[in-house]
């Protein structure tokens, strides 16, 4: 029998780019997160966490995460898992008593130490949270500082950039050292006026929740609240706290704040910057008051819309395309990946993909129904906590569902794309290296019978991608890989 090929894609020596469609990718369920057992199921213990909210961070093979409620104490745990799914390890279960609980936000590292924030202290209805340190072993747990309400957090040298949604007022961004030294205020959101429930408006924005974004001396960031329209702002601020700039502040919405529409979206998440460009999510607004997706140049013109998400039916709020995005989205190449945390078949959340130009919007996975008391299915639901990519893997979480009803860790296996480059007299060929048995092969016709024959030499690993470099040989060349 014959082997499907992935990418039937490329022709040389005029420029001219041919394509087939690719393969449907794969979604895996890495790890299941038990049942609790309590009074309810965020008040619940177990082994190994709860929920987890936040995105993944990738280290070599290994996956490091939190889940924000569970363990032995309901307060939540940091966990660390292989990218095949193996070796799940509990590094830290917070106690909260001094450590914190409830960690929301996403880890980050530095060499073999852990950094993140707890979102609230001694319980989950008060107390500050920490910010703390924690090598990926899980020895040496430190919390390096206190701060109410404390989420995204960013490093840069040895300097820490936090986000909290309290300072008490309408938020602020803090820096410290990362021993827990030197904490200061870079910059502390103004007053706001409470216009409607849960909706207040300023200059600037209320509560910075999601991580910043470091670029040079520069901060980019989102308040999920506030500004102008009382919806949000995307902003921009030097790491000294001079220099604020509002660069969009989300539009007025029209009915009640759940159902609002408007032109360009509300309560934004996190940003990510791809050259001159900010891209994120609005997690409610848009013409269907599903939310949208986003770009902003970073000096603040040129805001549109990637994407809007379409209205929801039945009493289940199914979609097509899904609803309510989460805070976080990434970008690799000219493609933009996140998740959903409704809508979709079964309004358990999606995984989707849009060019970064707003064309070839695709849902790549669509979470599937629950079953019995606990919530259980096979991929989980909800996932807040977005994605991260390696190569053309993306990896995840969601925050309900799976066979314990306490969440999953999956990824999703996109099909390897060849990529080509024209280099004077020659053509770079591109693709990623962790699909193993992968042959470039190439042809000078598509006239049938076709000889594809294979490309030698073979590739060389450059830049962490399979790399061929070939002469562009006649008016045209076509290539592909197969396996």
């Amino acid at each position: 029998m014959r082997k499907p090929f992935f990418a039937f894609a490329l022709a040389a020596g005029l420029g001219f780019i041919a394509s087939r469609p690719l393969p449907a990718q794969t979604f895996t369920t890495l790890y299941n997160f038990s049942t609790v057992s309590g009074p309810s199921r965020y008040e619940g213990t177990n082994s190994d966490g709860a929920f987890p909210v936040a995105s993944l961070l990738l280290s070599g093979n290994t996956l490091y995460g939190t889940a924000a409620a569970g363990g032995s104490s309901t307060n939540g745990t940091i966990l660390a898992v292989n990218t095949d799914g193996t070796g799940f390890t509990n590094l830290h279960t917070f106690a909260g008593t001094g450590d914190g609980s409830n960690p929301y936000a996403p880890l980050i590292s530095a060499g073999n130490v852990l950094y993140g924030t707890a979102y609230y202290g001694n319980n989950e209805l008060g107390g500050n949270g920490t910010v703390f340190s924690v090598s990926d072993d899980g020895s040496n747990f430190t919390v390096l500082v206190s701060l109410a309400g404390p989420q995204g957090l960013s490093l840069s040298g040895n300097t820490l950039y936090v986000a909290t949604g309290f300072y008490p007022g309408s938020g602020a961004l803090w820096k410290l050292n990362t021993d827990g030294t030197g904490l200061a205020t870079v910059y502390a959101f103004t007053g706001a006026t409470e216009t409607s429930s849960y909706s207040y408006t300023n200059s600037d924005g209320v509560a910075p929740l999601d991580p910043l974004i470091i670029s040079g001396d520069t901060l980019f960031g989102t308040a999920v609240n506030g500004g102008i329209g009382g919806n949000g702002t995307v902003f921009k601020v030097n790491t000294n706290g001079s220099g604020f700039t509002v660069l969009h502040s989300f539009s007025a919405a029209s009915g009640l704040i759940d159902d609002g529409t408007n032109s360009d979206g509300a309560v934004p998440g996190g940003v990510v910057l791809s050259g001159n460009t900010l891209y994120g999510a609005t997690y409610r607004g848009g013409s269907s008051s599903n939310g949208t997706v986003f770009a902003v140049n970073t000096d603040g013109t040129g805001f549109r819309l990637l994407h809007t998400f379409t209205p929801t039916s039945g009493p289940s709020s199914t979609n097509s395309d899904g609803a309510n995005p989460s805070p976080y989205v990434i970008v690799s190449g000219n493609t933009l990946y996140g998740t959903t945390l409704y809508g979709g078949s079964f309004s358990n959340g999606t995984v989707y993909a849009v060019n970064t130009d707003g064309s070839g919007f695709k849902v790549l996975h669509t979470f599937t129904a629950y079953s019995g008391p606990n919530f259980t299915n096979s991929d989980g639901g909800y996932p807040y906590g977005g994605l991260i990519m390696s190569g053309n893997i993306l990896y995840g979480t969601a925050e309900m569902g799976g066979t314990g009803g306490s969440g999953t860790i999956f990824s999703i296996s996109l099909p390897p794309q060849l990529a080509i480059t024209a280099s004077g007299p020659n053509v770079i060929l591109t693709w990623p290296t962790n699909v193993a048995g992968l042959t470039l092969q190439s042809t000078p016709s598509l006239v049938v019978p076709v000889a594809w024959t294979p490309v030698s030499p073979g590739p060389v690993v450059v830049n962490g991608l399979n790399t061929v470099t070939n002469p562009m040989i006649g008016s045209q060349h076509f290539y592909r890989l197969r396996q």
